[in-house]
């Protein structure tokens, strides 16, 4: 009781205290983090700032959708709505300084592309045209579909206005024909030239000297080519959580018990119960469903859909006869052979003939039934005739698009799939080779059967191999060792070698990236390499599901700016080592004439019989366009200055120049290379754009 009373009486300071000790924390974590609060926006593009709150509800509406039919991580999603709403914002910018507005018209114009509202039936008058009227009043009388509907309208009038953008980029982008003529006159016109070559090749590389600083210097001559965002590299050891060589042995021993019957104590009972094998037991399912880690499939599968190494054995198998067991992927296995049919998998090639009505049918068919009769009626007798032309038709012909562009091929079907019952009886009830039509409630089908195969049914135990309680207590042990002694010791790559582990190579970074070398997508490591606490030699173990211990090192840190050395090394190198080649190779090329400098570097007098600007091939050599630029620059019989080339250094001699005939149309050459012009406007605004991009702090 005095001690209840004495903490009474003393509450007030200790309340004091515990207020002392949490303003202590607070401001620990002030100072951890640098005063630094979280920002209520992803980022902003010249100036415009993102929310953050509308940002995750696009990126989270991503997340759902996927793209393209496959589905999306939520890093892959927020990558994708940034570089959208960067390309919206700085595309936007444009449009006002541009002046261009749009009106209810452009947008419309844009939903009638959409084959979802444009060919919607819903929007079709009686002559099947878009009605516009039918439009407005769905939305009118669907007050719900119209709110959902506002972002498809947002889209469609930043669409609207792209395309008068682009189309005033196009319009401003003219050539002339001096333009054109010149242009033409670099693909057409030929030299005839000779020329003495001495390859870089031919000076040792351990001759030329190319250091970091001569590379370096390079870099900030030529910066744009060099600009590099910032990354984090990380190696990393990967210790996998998998079975010893003793809980393998353990599991083959308990599936192999499965081939006997045996004897197991029944607590409920108190008696003993015996147990069936595998072969003797009359109830498959159930004994499938008590021992095995994957249920029980009684589906036929034909030859080549079994596992390849076993397909053989497994395939041959007398009926109710077993196999195994044998290892399937990370499964010890035992099959049992419950079944076979001749010619249950049949593959077929078709083409589709529809008419206006038919199921699926495309929207702008005109055809009657009637008409596509005669149509399918023609192409069989062509198919009948000739077989081998049965592909050609499908691609000529076929009003199928999901099979085409490969020559109508269906692939294999069983009898359980889900297919058009007329054309599913004509498969299975005749021979390959075959070729017929059927009707379906998707038009006439001119049908050939190309190929059919026998299919089993297997009843099979499937045991996953896993590591015992015992193995993974070993492994956690073992990678958290080696974490303690990363951190107590720098040298990262000796202390996984004292412990026979593999350092794998650095994985490089960016702020938004989740792909981590063997371990796949791993977010927690990269934001980790890039929390503002994490220097340098810092180590921390990762446990990853179904993959097993990363024990992580920041490596590097490359800021944002010219790449690094290292980085621009493969490909700065070689070119400063050609460059230095070339001064030793052109004090050696002297003499008044192309023989006598063939002579004095052990070479020959070549001839480029017909080279042009746009076609610079030399045989033998490749592209070398500064060496016919300088055949066209010297006067004819004349003995040129070296050339330093791609691949070497030259000296020519021009013999005769063929001039381009006349053309009719100099300007068509460069209307293509305009029409892309829209198209390299993105780019070159995102590299002028001030873009502060925040993602870190929210994924």
């Amino acid at each position: 009781m005095a001690v209840l009373q004495t903490i009474r009486k003393r509450s007030g300071l200790l309340l004091l205290a515990i207020g002392f000790a949490l303003l202590a924390f607070v401001v620990q974590d002030l100072f951890t983090k640098g005063f630094k609060s979280q920002s209520k926006d992803v980022g902003s593009i010249n100036g415009k700032d993102i929310s953050f709150d509308q940002f995750r509800i696009k990126v989270a509406n991503a997340e759902k959708n996927g793209q393209n039919g496959q589905s999306v991580t939520q890093i892959q999603a927020a990558n994708q709505m940034w570089d959208q709403e960067v390309a919206i914002a700085l595309i936007s910018e444009q449009f006002e300084k541009a002046g261009i507005r749009t009106s209810e018209n452009n947008i419309i114009e844009i939903f009638k592309k959409d084959p979802n509202i444009g060919q919607n039936p819903a929007f079709l008058n009686q002559l099947g045209k878009f009605d516009i009227a039918k439009f407005k009043e769905f939305f009118k009388t669907n007050p719900e579909q119209a709110k959902a509907f506002q972002d498809r309208q947002t889209d469609a009038e930043i669409n609207a206005k792209y395309q008068v953008y682009s189309t005033m980029i196009k319009a401003g982008l003219y050539a002339t024909n001096a333009d054109g003529k010149f242009k033409y006159k670099l693909e057409a016109d030929k030299i005839n030239f000779d020329y003495v070559s001495v390859l870089y090749s031919t000076v040792k590389d351990s001759d030329v000297k190319v250091s970091d600083a001569d590379i370096l210097d390079y870099m900030k001559k030529n910066e744009k080519k060099f600009k590099s965002e910032e990354t984090r590299e990380i190696e990393y050891v990967l210790i996998e959580n998998k079975p010893s060589v003793k809980d393998e042995a353990e599991m083959k021993a308990k599936i192999n018990g499965l081939l006997t019957g045996s004897v197991v104590y029944n607590k409920e009972t108190g008696i003993n119960d015996t147990l069936p094998s595998f072969k003797s037991a009359t109830n498959v399912s159930e004994f499938i469903a008590e021992n095995s880690d994957k249920p029980y499939d009684s589906t036929y599968v034909a030859k080549q859909d079994l596992p390849a190494e076993h397909a053989d054995n497994l395939f041959a198998l007398p009926l109710g006869e077993i196999y195994g067991p044998y290892i399937n992927g990370s499964y010890y296995c035992l099959s049992k052979a419950m079944g076979k049919k001749a010619g249950d998998k049949v593959k077929s090639s078709h083409i589709l003939i529809s008419w206006v009505g038919a199921e699926r049918a495309a929207p702008k068919e005109k055809r009657t039934k009637e008409q596509a009769k005669v149509k399918a009626d023609a192409l069989l007798a062509q198919a009948l005739a000739n077989p081998a032309m049965f592909q050609m038709l499908a691609f000529t012909n076929s009003e199928d698009p999901s099979v085409q562009q490969n020559g109508g091929d269906m692939g294999y079907i069983s009898r359980e799939t889900n297919f058009a019952k007329g054309f599913k009886d004509f498969v299975f009830n005749n021979p390959v080779g075959k070729i017929g039509m059927v009707e379906t409630e998707f038009g006439y089908h001119i049908i050939n059967v190309t190929d059919k195969q026998d299919a089993i049914r297997l009843a099979t135990v499937a045991q996953k191999i896993e590591p015992s309680e015992v193995t993974n207590n070993d492994i956690y042990t073992k990678a958290t060792k080696f974490e303690m002694d990363s951190n107590s010791n720098k040298d990262f790559a000796a202390v996984a070698k004292a412990a026979k582990l593999t350092v794998n190579p650095a994985v490089k970074a960016k702020a938004m990236d989740e792909a981590f070398g063997a371990a796949g997508n791993q977010r927690q490591i990269i934001k980790w390499a890039y929390t503002s606490d994490t220097n340098v030699g810092d180590v921390k173990r990762f446990e990853v599901v179904n993959v097993g211990n990363v024990i992580a090192r920041l490596k590097k840190i490359n800021e944002k700016g010219l790449m690094s050395v290292e980085d621009a090394k493969p490909s700065v190198e070689g070119l400063l080592k050609n460059k230095k080649k070339a001064e030793k190779i052109i004090a050696k090329m002297k003499g008044a004439s192309l023989e006598a400098i063939a002579a004095a570097n052990a070479t020959t007098v070549q001839n480029a019989p017909a080279a042009s600007v746009e076609n610079s091939v030399l045989a033998n050599v490749g592209a070398e366009p500064k060496v016919v630029g300088a055949a066209f620059g010297t006067p004819a019989n004349k003995v040129s200055a070296p050339v330093e080339g791609n691949s070497g250094v030259y000296v020519v001699k021009a013999k005769a120049v063929t001039k381009a005939p006349k053309y009719d149309d100099y300007v068509a050459k460069l209307k293509a290379a305009n029409a892309q012009a829209a198209g390299r406007v993105f780019p070159a605004l995102k590299n002028d754009a001030k873009i502060e991009d925040n993602r870190l702090e929210f994924y």
